[in-house]
């Protein structure tokens, strides 16, 4: 179990639902797709990092500042000689190293990670001595996806390629490592430090009235969705789940697009649309929410 665990971010979780209910531009969806990417890629990474042996602690998803100036770290794994630093990326397909620089075949650059992995280590350091913390940090590049090749590898970089994983975690789990109240007051203090929503977000305009309405079916996001008893049956995948719960869900969604948005009765029956009965929506809404407000000036949070 990591120390900190990995939690989808506001903007993806925002992009996911946007990309269902209206159309993306094309710069919006590639951002979307960049970001869906990245995350899977480490899902796939912290999945290792779970199966660990040694004693260790395991920060996902930092997000800190140091000298007015942000800074991501993907996964950041203590232990009681070092503080690995991990840079995940999920490319797939051919690419290839030259001059300092990055290229998927035939000759399209990318950005450097090692750029980025050095400016987090840097300003990591800063932090780590504003802190007074006396660690050393060791970094790397890890190439998550097995369909990924870089031909021209430097042998000087820390790059972590995909055929290199399994042996790398397995140095790790070998290497003696014993923590104390100090490795546990570090990873305390990352924790106070971490930044819970970035300032950087780029989301696409949208408004209420111009998002589809209906809820989602929570396997396959598709809107053929239909009502049978006390279950909402998708049409298309079949998958069937608590009618309750998947409106609690589509909720839980308008509450993450429309933040300033009240929730009364009217607005959730309209933006779930198949539940024609406010009876069955106020419900719900009462068993899980606490209500405020008198008659028709009800509202729920």
């Amino acid at each position: 179990m990591p120390y900190k665990p990995r939690t989808k971010h506001a903007e993806l979780q925002i992009l996911d639902s946007l990309n269902i209910r209206m159309t993306l531009s094309s710069k919006d969806r590639q951002h979307f797709f960049n970001l869906k990417r990245g995350y899977e890629g480490e899902v796939k990474f912290d999945a290792l990092t779970e199966k660990l042996q040694c004693d260790c602690l395991v920060l996902n998803d930092l997000l800190l500042q140091t000298n007015n100036t942000l800074f991501q770290i993907d996964s950041l794994l203590i232990t009681s000689k070092k503080a690995h630093m991990f840079e995940v990326k999920n490319h797939a397909g051919d690419y290839y190293y030259e001059a300092d620089k990055f290229f998927k075949l035939p000759q399209y650059e990318i950005l450097n990670p090692l750029h980025q992995l050095g400016r987090s280590e840097s300003l990591l350091r800063q932090l780590f001595l504003k802190h007074r913390i006396n660690l050393p940090i060791e970094t790397s590049v890890i190439f998550i996806n097995p369909e990924f090749t870089l031909y021209q590898a430097p042998l000087d970089k820390p790059i972590i390629l995909p055929t290199q994983i399994k042996n790398y975690f397995s140095q790790l789990n070998s290497t003696p490592s014993k923590l104390d109240e100090k490795h546990k007051q570090l990873a305390d203090k990352l924790c106070s430090l971490h930044i819970e929503e970035s300032p950087y977000q780029q989301l696409p305009s949208y408004t209420y009235e111009n998002l589809r309405k209906g809820m989602i079916c929570a396997a396959c996001d598709s809107f053929s969705t239909r009502i049978e008893g006390r279950k909402i049956i998708c049409v298309d995948c079949g998958q069937k789940e608590n009618l309750a719960a998947a409106v609690v869900r589509s909720v839980e969604e308008f509450k993450l697009l429309f933040p300033e948005k009240r929730i009364t009765t009217t607005v959730i029956r309209e933006w779930c649309s198949i539940v024609d009965s406010d009876k069955r929506i106020r419900k719900i809404l009462d068993d899980n929410y606490t209500r405020k407000g008198d008659n028709r000036w009800t509202y729920f949070e």
